[in-house]
């Protein structure tokens, strides 16, 4: 077990203290029921409802809210594979801080001016490259980092959507989560196993870009061989220990689900539910379509967590 697993910055006060605090600017997603898709009873967290269409507002308005004077003077840099970015730039925005987003060169188009239009600065960057180019520009320019997974403010707002679970869905045994650089799942589970120890959290990847599953496996950060994931908001060039700690302490198991089962159940969602995810707000629910996530007591939950996918794309897969 890691050090930062004994002794974590993020925990139940904080993820409610985040809850208090960003609950003027985020919405209050509702949990549908999914058992139109056809794996037995299941509640949906339909973050893919979120304001900027995914979780990350919820993150993104913890950190910019907390950050001091002199830090919001400087202004703020991250980086994303999109909807971080937006995240970021809505928040910035509401506080009329500058907002510098290094982004993959091969990011969804869509992402990138949604981005734009929120004000903030955009630097494509190849994805291999981000973490140095992320590092060049923040000392460069001296601004400050509000990093997509690894902040603790940022970890703990994510956490807020185990706290709505728990409070919507009383019963729930099984919660299952989207995992990229593992942001979301450690703020659910440290949230989750707080209020409710018995309840499950097992994490879903894509198979050819497991940052999380590879590290746990290393016992130590590393970084995919591809990221070339149809679900880019998946594709996170690496972990950090932080996420790495709690996901190592309390969360139950980690999955993995190939691209073609991501697109079917991002068509799933679409003809079954007439509701629009991402492939990554997809992972979720192609991990209990292929029986993946064995079934317990309780509910099943799984996260939506978000809805930005170009509608070319949609249109293609539902074709």
């Amino acid at each position: 077990m890691t050090q930062d697993a004994v002794a974590s910055p993020v925990g139940i006060e904080e993820i409610e203290a985040a809850a208090r605090r960003v609950a003027p600017y985020v919405l209050r997603t509702p949990v549908l029921d999914g058992s139109a898709l056809g794996t037995g009873p299941l509640w949906l967290k339909a973050e893919s409802l979120q304001k900027t269409g995914s979780f990350k507002v919820r993150g993104a308005f913890n950190a910019v809210l907390q950050l001091s004077a002199e830090e919001r003077a400087r202004g703020v840099i991250t980086l994303s594979a999109g909807n971080h970015g937006m995240a970021l730039a809505l928040a910035a925005a509401s506080a009329r801080l500058r907002c510098v987003v290094v982004l993959p060169d091969d990011a969804p188009a869509m992402k990138a001016r949604a981005i734009a239009r929120l004000g903030a600065e955009l630097l494509p960057t190849p994805r291999a490259e981000l973490g140095s180019r992320l590092d060049q520009e923040r000392e460069r320019q001296g601004l400050t980092l509000v990093h997509p997974f690894d902040d603790p403010a940022v970890v703990a707002g994510q956490g807020t959507v185990g706290l709505e679970i728990l409070e919507a869905v009383p019963e729930a045994g099984t919660i299952v989560v989207p995992v990229g650089g593992g942001g979301l799942i450690a703020g659910i589970a440290a949230a989750v196993k707080a209020r409710r120890p018995s309840v499950r959290v097992v994490g879903v990847e894509p198979e050819i870009c497991a940052a999380v599953s590879d590290s746990l496996r290393a016992g130590r950060p590393v970084a995919p061989q591809r990221f070339d994931t149809v679900a880019d908001g998946l594709a996170a060039p690496y972990t950090r220990p932080l996420n790495l700690g709690l996901i190592e302490r309390l969360v139950d198991g980690m999955v993995q689900v190939s691209e073609s089962q991501i697109v079917a159940a991002v068509r799933a969602v679409a003809v079954d539910l007439r509701l629009v995810v991402e492939p990554a707000g997809a992972a979720a629910v192609a991990a209990l379509r292929e029986g993946r996530v064995a079934g317990g007591a309780g509910a099943t939950v799984a996260v939506l967590s978000g809805s930005n996918v170009d509608p070319e794309r949609l249109a293609a897969w539902l074709a």
